[in-house]
């Protein structure tokens, strides 16, 4: 437990130096400045709250690495933006898909990761005591996430006009909002399913690691 314990600032700080380096590098030139700074800007964000946090409420490993994998995809989209990744063009070949996917991916993490932030906080919270109502509300929260986000895609669109284009990554498909979201849900759904008996085994560690 103690060894857990330890090993949580260790992975905070290798996690947060992967991602700087990571947004250093994809911001010396971006495919267009713009939308490199919307697309990477929730791991910009993300970052010093993990840090003004680390003692107050440290996450569980599972989290910390889920959340510094969601900042890799982000900030690979916004150096290319989402229709241009190279990983996205080299799946439509392998998968023969009529787009690039990697914009699926990035929603699919979307749902995932913050599913399992969701879940931590309810547990740890002590919000919710049924397990379906917490499921509930993770899926709940996960779609207003992923909502909020689509209505800032809307706003951007509003605002930028064709400027917008690369940001919002629809690539012709008049049903991309609704896919968006369908697959933030689908994500959040496989982080349940997958990962909770994980998460809690170290949720338990994390509140041991706390008590002693």
């Amino acid at each position: 437990m103690r060894a857990d314990s330890s090993r949580r600032p260790w992975l905070l700080a290798s996690g947060t130096l992967v991602v700087l380096v990571a947004l250093v590098v994809s911001g010396i030139d971006p495919y267009d400045r713009m939308t490199w700074v919307l697309e990477v800007a929730p791991a910009a964000i993300a970052l010093p709250i993990l840090w003004v946090t680390r003692e107050r409420f440290p996450l569980t490993p599972l989290v910390y690495i889920g959340i510094f994998l969601h900042a890799l995809v982000l900030i690979y989209g916004g150096a290319y933006t989402y229709a241009r990744v190279p990983l996205g063009f080299e799946l439509q070949e392998w998968f023969d898909l009529a787009r690039n996917p990697y914009d699926r991916i990035g929603h699919f993490c979307q749902g995932f990761v913050p599913a399992l932030i969701t879940r931590e906080i309810l547990i740890r919270g002590a919000f919710v005591r049924r397990r379906w109502m917490r499921e509930f509300l993770v899926l709940s929260v996960v779609l207003a996430i992923s909502a909020s986000y689509e209505l800032l895609e809307w706003g951007v669109a509003v605002f930028a006009a064709d400027g917008a284009i690369d940001f919002l990554g629809t690539q012709g498909d008049p049903w991309d909002t609704q896919s968006d979201m369908f697959l933030a849900l689908i994500g959040a759904l496989a982080a349940l399913v997958t990962l909770s008996r994980w998460q809690d085994c170290q949720i338990r560690r994390v509140a041991a690691a706390g008590e002693s």
